[in-house]
C-alpha cells in the first residue's frame, strides 16, 4: 500500500514538472488516500497485534 502511495507521489511529481496540472493533482489526491489507508491500517494491525504477547 504504502508502495503506490509513493508511486503515484512521483507520478504527481513528475507530471507537475512537466505542466500537466490535472494529472498531477490527481495522481496527489490518489496518493494522499492511499497514505491515509495505509496509516490506518498499520495502527489496527499494531493495536491489535499486541493482545496476543505472552
Amino acid at each position: 500500500m504504502l508502495n503506490y502511495a509513493i508511486t503515484f507521489f512521483i507520478i504527481a511529481i513528475v507530471a507537475a514538472f512537466l505542466g500537466f496540472s490535472g494529472i498531477a493533482g490527481s495522481a496527489a489526491s490518489i496518493a494522499q488516500i492511499l497514505f491515509v489507508v495505509f496509516l490506518v491500517l498499520a495502527l489496527v494491525s499494531f493495536i491489535t497485534g499486541r493482545g496476543k504477547v505472552l
